[in-house]
Order: C-alpha cells, then sequence, then structure tokens
C-alpha cells in the first residue's frame, strides 16, 4: 500500500483544528482531539463518523473541503457497497456530484443585482433581485469518463455554465496519463469560474496534467475547483504541492492507494461501475 500525509492544507473539524504540513496539530486534549492525533499519525484518514468537517481559508494554501451534509454521507454509502446495481450506482454518483456542485458554488459564483417588479410591488414599485451573473457562465471541464456522471445533473444547480471535455486514460503500467481528447478553449480569462470534475483522485497524475493544461491557457487557481468524490491522500499531497491556493471539494478522503493505483477502501472503478462495462 501507499501512503501519504496531506500538505500544506489547513482543516477544521469540530472544536478541534489541525494544519498541514507537518504533523496535525491538535488544540486540545479532549477524546476529538486524540482522535485527531491518531488520525495524524495515520497519514490523513476520514474525520471520524458524525463529525462535521469544513475547511478555513488559509492564504495560498490548497483547500480539501468534505461537506458535512448527511446526504453525502448517505450517498458515498451507496457508491461504496458492491452490491450496488449499474444503474442506482449512476444515480447515485449524479446525486452526490449534485450536492457538491452546491456546496462548492458557495460564495463563488458570480454575481449580479438588477431592479425587479414583484405581483405585489407596494410603495416603491420595485425591489432588487441579485442572480448569477449570466454572460460569465461556469467552465466545466470533466474528465472523461467517468467524470461525466456527477455533472448530469449541473443543470439543476447552475444556471449558466459550458462544458468543456477532456479525455485522459492512464497507463496501466506506469500510471502516468495519455490524453486523447482535449476540447479545452484556445484561452481562459483570470477571473473564469473553472469546475474540473474527476470522481476519483488516486495519484493525482490525470488531475494535475489537466490543471496545468487549464492554467497555461490563463485560468487561474484561485477561481479553480476541483469535484471528487474520493480523494486519495497521495493525490492531494501532489495537488497541494503543485496548486497554491486551490480548492477541492470531496465526498471522503482514503488515506491509501495500491501499487496499480487503486484507491483503498475506495468504490471502485466508477467509470466501468457508472456505465456497466
Amino acid at each position: 500500500m501507499l501512503q501519504a500525509g496531506l500538505s500544506r492544507c489547513h482543516l477544521h473539524h469540530a472544536s478541534t483544528s489541525w494544519a498541514l504540513p507537518g504533523r496535525l496539530q491538535t488544540q486540545r486534549t479532549s477524546s476529538s482531539a486524540r482522535q485527531m492525533q491518531r488520525l495524524s499519525e495515520q497519514h490523513a484518514r476520514p474525520p471520524p463518523r458524525g463529525r462535521r468537517s469544513v475547511c478555513v481559508a488559509a492564504a495560498k494554501q490548497m483547500l480539501v473541503h468534505v461537506p458535512p451534509h448527511p446526504l453525502v454521507g448517505h450517498w458515498l454509502a451507496v457508491l461504496r457497497s458492491e452490491h450496488t446495481p449499474t444503474p442506482t450506482f449512476r444515480a447515485a454518483l449524479a446525486e452526490l456530484g449534485r450536492v457538491l456542485v452546491y456546496e462548492l458554488s458557495r460564495g463563488w459564483l458570480p454575481t449580479m443585482t438588477l431592479p425587479l417588479q414583484t405581483p405585489n410591488p407596494g410603495p416603491s414599485g420595485e425591489t432588487e433581485g441579485t442572480i448569477i451573473d449570466p454572460s460569465r457562465p461556469v467552465k466545466v471541464v470533466p474528465i472523461l469518463r467517468a467524470g461525466l456522471v456527477p455533472i448530469e445533473l449541473i443543470s439543476t444547480v447552475l444556471p449558466a455554465y459550458e462544458t468543456y471535455h477532456v479525455g485522459i486514460v492512464r497507463d496501466d503500467d506506469t500510471l502516468q496519463p495519455k490524453e486523447y481528447l482535449n476540447k479545452l478553449p484556445a484561452s481562459f480569462e483570470p477571473d473564469d469560474r473553472i469546475l474540473v470534475v474527476d470522481p476519483m483522485l488516486a495519484t493525482g497524475g490525470t488531475m494535475t496534467a489537466v490543471l496545468h493544461d487549464i492554467i497555461s491557457r490563463g485560468g487561474s487557481t484561485e477561481y479553480i475547483r476541483v469535484l471528487s468524490i474520493i480523494a486519495a491522500a497521495p493525490a492531494l499531497k501532489l495537488l497541494s504541492e503543485e496548486f497554491k491556493g486551490l480548492q477541492v471539494y470531496c465526498a471522503c478522503i482514503d488515506a491509501e492507494i495500491t501499487e496499480n493505483g487503486f484507491i483503498i477502501p475506495g468504490l471502485g472503478d466508477a467509470g466501468d461501475r457508472a456505465f456497466g462495462t
């Protein structure tokens, strides 16, 4: 098994805080704090069940967000089970993707205000409303093929978006990414909101390659969000070293990957299970 501690990332867990790089630094000697110390010794195992886990801002450090919503845990459990049939697996992956898109869009989407006339306008005749700016759609980048499924319901969350596909396979021997399709635009604006989707972050090689490509075309790490279902500690370590200020949203952090690059315990091959192949 391969393990790696997270680095350059700040997290907040209930009343106990820990920070990386280095070993996790607990601030209390409660049972929760002792749990976090054990977590640090095991190199980034997921937070104990039933505890609230969110990230707090840390300038120029990568942030990893694990939303504490109960639906995240529910759909993750459905995905993890080896007995979940393909149609249910795919539906659960889409539902969990929708929840994570909702969470990551908080405070990130560009907005605008405009006057509105309501059915009962009152003396002033108008009120003011805030909407998502339709002139600045989110650039959604699913990494094929598994990255397509978490965004199947994205239109129920984002009012304005554009989709740019990137196709990458991982070499079974070297674990290095090989690109076979690239529909990214020639350039991005520095303030474009860019959402990159890959349900499994194992080694981090594929995501690193895509992010470098996006940044080379003008994208800014400040406005990039990564959506994953399960992120392994080695992938997060690599991303944190390569991309300062990046924010990653996932349902769970698993500590280990096999020598063949599969996450343990993970949920299997997300693409195969979602498409029944």
